[in-house]
């Protein structure tokens, strides 16, 4: 008896076993599309009816997504544009860096300090557009966030983007350096920021020490990270003003996290955003284009999956052939999407073929 009832009891478990299991099978999401975006200029277009031609190509080659640089009101129109073609639209904003900006530069004490004690607004760092705020400074952040407010009641705005919101290069890129008969093989004191003097009576206060006062700042990596929290508090102040207005919040980002920290001291793996593009200029580094895939799959690695990373491409740097390759390899690294810089009217190449991995 007991030998019979044993079976039965095994299929009925079986098949309970087999409900249950069907009953918690999820099918995988759909992917999500990929962005294929172009930062660009509002002067890329000579006027609106140009814009409205420019955007229907664009549409019909699979872009999506724009990151303009452009006034509020100017944004305004092109949304009215780019919407009817279905492509979103993205206020692209210079943030720490803010050249000839008129209401800063009443305000010497908003700007960031180098190792040698020298004003950002009086001694700029390599070109003269290089004249960088501190993210220590009170009056400094709330002068960036109000002109983030500006875009805030923009209707269909995708997302704020920011750029320049990290240091000035402590570091330049391989190919950059020679440009300024540099050979930067260590940290040099005229481009270590940011010694404002909130930064270093707040570090003081914490660890007893004025950084001005470290034997080797550059391999102290309590001041490093320091730093690296400026910045990214600030971003994360912006998300919040973003996020309540229901926008989206993207930035222009160095390489990979890593190599960020160490050239520009950007954290940007630890930013509230939506979307990270970082800037994968191959050329500037010197590298080749399996380095693309390598800092897009850092980048993913990193980030965790926390927001969207769509990789920037420098386009004056690429042909028909290099182009395709490039976008593979962003792809193959896990990218979201792509972004090219530098379009300026060489369109027909480059729209060809991202149509052809949109459509894929």
């Amino acid at each position: 008896m007991i030998k019979r009832i044993i079976p039965i009891i095994f299929l009925i478990f079986s098949m309970i076993l087999m409900i249950s299991c069907g009953q918690q099978e999820v099918k995988p999401k759909p992917s999500e599309e990929k962005i294929f975006g172009l930062w660009l200029a509002y002067n890329y277009a000579p006027n609106l009816e140009s814009w409205n031609k420019r955007l229907k190509k664009f549409n019909e080659n699979g872009i999506t997504d724009i990151f303009l640089s452009a006034t509020p009101d100017q944004t305004k129109d092109f949304i009215e544009l780019a919407s009817k073609q279905n492509i979103k639209t993205h206020a692209w904003i210079w943030t720490l860096n803010a050249p000839n900006d008129e209401e800063a530069m009443k305000h010497p004490e908003w700007y960031a300090v180098n190792r040698l004690g020298q004003n950002s607004l009086e001694y700029r760092a390599y070109v003269d557009y290089y004249q960088w705020l501190s993210p220590f400074s009170e009056g400094a952040r709330e002068h960036i966030k109000s002109k983030v407010a500006n875009y805030l009641s923009i209707d269909g705005l995708e997302s704020i983007h920011l750029d320049y919101v990290r240091y000035v290069d402590v570091i330049l890129g391989a190919d950059l350096q020679p440009k300024y008969n540099l050979q930067q093989d260590h940290q040099m004191p005229e481009f270590d920021y940011d010694y404002h003097p909130n930064a270093r009576a707040e570090f003081k206060e914490l660890f007893g020490v004025d950084p001005m006062d470290l034997e080797n700042p550059e391999l102290d990596m309590e001041w490093l990270q320091f730093r690296l929290n400026a910045v990214t508090a600030l971003v994360n102040d912006i998300s919040y003003m973003v996020h309540l207005e229901n926008k989206k919040l993207s930035a222009a980002v160095f390489p990979y996290p890593e190599m960020s920290r160490q050239m520009v001291r950007q954290d940007w793996s630890s930013w509230d955003l939506d979307i990270a593009v970082p800037m994968i200029y191959h050329n500037f580094y010197r590298q080749n284009m399996n380095w693309i895939q390598f800092a897009t799959e850092q980048g993913v690695r990193e980030s965790k999956g926390k927001f969207k990373l769509v990789t920037g491409l420098f386009l004056p740097s690429l042909n028909e052939n290099s182009l395709n390759e490039a976008i593979k390899k962003a792809f193959d690294g896990g990218a979201d999407g792509i972004c090219l810089f530098g379009l300026n009217q060489r369109v027909d190449f480059p729209v060809k073929i991202i149509g052809r991995f949109s459509k894929k």
